[in-house]
């Protein structure tokens, strides 16, 4: 395959990404056999073939894009640091944003890994298994869920067509691309969007492959102003949420009625750690004492009136921590709605995709930290990690106590 000297990738690089491909059609094969002999479905989801037939029809004719594809890999954030591990769903909805950028920026079909990684702090519902005698992949698959069990994707295929990594045209992907030589498949390492778009060795092949990469997702699109990129909000995934998971937001959203909503992060958030006197220190030095119930109600006065119905989404472990705030409101939280909740949500990702959606719906919306200018948040501490460990405040004075 001609390849200009400067984007060449290194031999072990290439070694490397052949065997991932390779790997995927092998994978395919286990998956495949098993699928038709048992169900005759196409794809990992138990949906009825015709559904099924009817959203990979939709996904692969959006005006000629099926024709070009871009492989990123078959875990969200792996190459990179996290391939063993994984990071929480909102860092992993960083690096498939950054993904489904790409795709849309090149007008390719994206190929979405059909499962993602879900980290054993964020998740309660007791599917992890960590048996001494499982392999890494067996850990993996059995700290993982379906994609499409947390989006919808034709509702993605909408703004950007994609099909999953399991699926058979997949299969016939990777098979053609083999038989077509240099213009069936590119692995790419530190090459530019602008390159991949504009340069014919790889503007005209079937597949990019992207897995020759080093680098996690996210850091691949970590500085984005210095990307000429088409970007997606970042309510984009958000909006995305599987059709059961919106059903089941909609259905609370309309026992909540007329509502507000508070979204509270503590936990990880409010960590210290001591500095070389022992004295404790903290990336957010306000927080603590801004997430406490009683600073949390002076702060939404002025934006919630009192007798209002509060829904509140917060990793807060204590039992009852927000329970002084019911003198001033009607709290209600997502366990209030467990009947409703339980036939649908199989872990704490599906939990969180609901709630922002119930969040998103609220009257007035405060968030903990402030994002966007126009944001309301219980806390005036940046959510950007600055690195700068302060002695935490917990007074409305100032004071360190």
């Amino acid at each position: 395959m001609a390849i200009s000297k400067k984007s060449k990738p290194k031999p072990k690089s290439r070694v490397i990404s052949l065997v991932i491909s390779s790997i995927a059609i092998a994978f395919f094969w286990l998956f495949y056999s098993s699928s038709i002999t048992n169900s005759g479905l196409l794809f990992s989801s138990p949906v009825a073939v015709n559904q099924v037939e009817s959203g990979r029809r939709e996904r692969e004719g959006w005006d000629g894009l099926g024709r070009k594809y871009l492989y990123w890999g078959s875990r969200v954030d792996c190459p990179g640091k996290h391939c063993d591990s994984c990071e929480g769903l909102g860092h992993q909805e960083s690096s498939l944003r950054c993904a489904l950028e790409e795709a849309l920026f090149l007008k390719r079909v994206f190929v979405m890994p059909s499962r993602m990684c879900i980290n054993p702090m964020h998740n309660k519902k007791g599917i992890l298994h960590h048996s001494r005698n499982t392999t890494s992949e067996e850990r993996w698959a059995a700290n993982s869920c379906a994609m499409d069990s947390l989006y919808d994707l034709d509702l993605i295929s909408k703004s950007i067509p994609v099909i999953l990594d399991n699926s058979k045209m997949w299969y016939q992907i990777l098979s053609t691309s083999m038989k077509l030589g240099t213009r069936g498949m590119a692995h790419v390492e530190g090459t530019s969007k602008v390159d991949l778009r504009d340069n014919i060795i790889y503007s005209n092949v079937l597949l990019i492959n992207r897995t020759a990469s080093p680098l996690s997702w996210f850091m691949e699109c970590k500085d984005r102003s210095n990307h000429s990129s088409i970007t997606l909000p970042y309510s984009f995934l958000p909006k995305m949420a599987a059709r059961k998971l919106r059903d089941a937001a909609d259905k609370i959203k309309g026992l909540l009625g007329d509502y507000d909503a508070i979204h509270v992060r503590r936990g990880d958030k409010i960590k210290t750690r001591k500095d070389r006197f022992g004295v404790d220190r903290s990336l957010h030095p306000h927080l603590d004492r801004d997430t406490q119930p009683d600073f949390i109600q002076r702060r939404i006065a002025k934006w919630i009136p009192q007798g209002r119905t509060l829904f509140i989404a917060s990793n807060e472990r204590t039992p009852d921590f927000f329970s002084p705030l019911s003198a001033s409101y009607r709290v209600a939280y997502s366990s209030n709605y467990s009947d409703i909740l339980d036939q649908v949500v199989e872990n704490n990702y599906q939990l969180f995709i609901i709630e922002r959606l119930i969040l998103a719906g609220a009257k007035t919306f405060v968030r903990t930290f402030k994002e966007d200018d126009n944001d309301l948040s219980l806390t005036d501490d940046p959510k950007k990690n600055t690195k700068r460990w302060q002695i935490p405040v917990y007074t409305i004075d100032g004071e360190g106590s």
